[in-house]
């Protein structure tokens, strides 16, 4: 089992270097560079998460796949250039899942002790990065809500965060009057305080907002499309209701639920 992995890896390293030949590759392939390829590595992320919620396992088999691609085709831009290759991630990964893993691979700990030997190992590799603050190193690409997180986590772990969920929610009602009595020239930076503090309730609350938001938006695309059915069971177009009665089949809906 272990030399058909190894085999397939070759054969897809192989492949890789096939399609990035300066002469005899593929032109499509040929032209592209780091850049041109991020977009398609975090749609390959999301499609594997899509795959994982629908609980579909031969779609997750071939999503993983495609993003092993993405890693591979980066490895292989990076190669050309002389910095690194696949082997060199792969290994860079290995040191750091040993290093951050010493109750498995030196000592003993457990527990909370093997929660904060993990946070204070990244706090090292961090400084050693050069990291001057504790939310240095929250990448900028992130999706705003989830980077909303994990800056809060940061400065959370630093003591700055709200001592329980009330202080986080009389912020979210603050927030909610500054953007009612903003000018159009601060809306938008009262919109972002404004979402940035429910970031923050929720997380109190014990729950990953993008799960939340994600859960929320399945709800109304399901009870969105249950309305235009309805609507259409009575022969009514339903983009010409009046609010009113769009209201009834939304509530409709919710009553079937």
């Amino acid at each position: 089992m272990t030399q058909i992995r190894h085999q397939q890896i070759d054969r897809l390293l192989t492949i890789m270097a096939r399609l990035r030949d300066p002469q005899d590759g593929c032109e499509w392939d040929k032209e592209q560079t780091f850049a041109t390829i991020a977009p398609y590595t975090i749609e390959e992320a999301y499609e594997v998460a899509e795959a994982i919620a629908h609980d579909d396992l031969p779609s997750l088999r071939e999503e993983l796949g495609d993003l092993l691609l993405q890693v591979v085709f980066h490895a292989r831009m990076a190669e050309e250039l002389g910095h690194f290759a696949f082997g060199d991630v792969a290994a860079a990964i290995s040191d750091k899942l040993e290093a951050r893993h010493p109750h498995i691979f030196g000592d003993d700990a457990t527990g909370d002790a093997q929660t904060d030997r993990w946070e204070k190992l990244k706090a090292k590799e961090r400084a050693a990065k050069g990291a001057t603050s504790a939310i240095d190193g929250v990448a900028m690409s992130l999706p705003a809500l989830m980077r909303a997180e994990k800056l809060q986590k940061r400065a959370a772990r630093v003591g700055f965060d709200w001592p329980d969920p009330s202080g986080a929610a009389d912020k979210v009602r603050e927030e909610m009057q500054e953007l009612a009595e903003a000018s159009a020239a601060e809306r938008l930076e009262q919109a972002g305080d404004l979402l940035f503090a429910a970031v923050n309730l929720v997380r109190l609350n014990g729950i990953a907002p993008e799960d939340a938001l994600r859960a929320a938006n399945v709800k109304f695309e399901r009870r969105f499309r249950a309305m235009e059915a309805l609507s259409a069971e009575d022969n009514r177009d339903f983009a010409t209701l009046s609010l009113e009665e769009q209201e009834a089949y939304w509530q409709a809906v919710k009553r079937s639920e």
